[in-house]
């Protein structure tokens, strides 16, 4: 894996994540609408967590659920959210709401640059001091790590498929 994921905060509110894929977007834009792709890349290995379930409506006003445990954790995590925008193979925003009042909107984008995919993932906070609270819990941490996840799975399926 030769691709870098870069994260930036962009201003006091806002902190986006580029990385470029080496597949076309459509295939990119699937491992985040699928739920059982979704599932095989989405949590960082590091963490310790299970995903228990993972419920995603990919439409307008469609809703999701991610529902993780944890061995120091006494009860499951939910994050949860709805959809705002989807266009296919392009775009997707959704709402973080497990966070009330301090989530964030979350946009991302996937631009097609031929047989590669240029992934911008922008998440919008309500206020500066939301996302400083996100970085200093260190939710924002395991982004690359699962970024990464995610091309070697799209990796192991392109090779599979070169198999077949």
């Amino acid at each position: 894996m030769n691709n870098r994921t870069m994260v930036e905060r962009k201003s006091e509110c806002e902190l986006v994540v580029t990385r470029v894929f080496n597949a076309p977007a459509r295939i990119v834009f699937e491992a985040w609408t699928k739920p059982e792709v979704f599932r095989r890349w989405w949590v960082p290995k590091s963490f310790g967590l299970i995903l228990l379930s993972c419920e995603l409506d990919v439409r307008v006003g469609g809703l999701y659920r991610l529902v993780f445990s944890h061995p120091s954790a006494s009860e499951p995590m939910a994050f949860h959210g709805r959809y705002l925008e989807v266009t296919p193979h392009s775009r997707l925003v959704w709402t973080n709401e497990e966070a009330g009042d301090n989530g964030q909107v979350t946009t991302v984008t996937f631009n097609d640059e031929g047989d590669k995919t240029l992934l911008v993932m922008d998440d919008r906070y309500p206020s500066n001091e939301a996302l400083d609270e996100a970085i200093a819990s260190g939710s924002t941490t395991g982004t690359e790590e699962t970024l990464n996840q995610l091309d070697a799975l799209l990796i192991s399926e392109r090779a599979s498929e070169g198999r077949s």
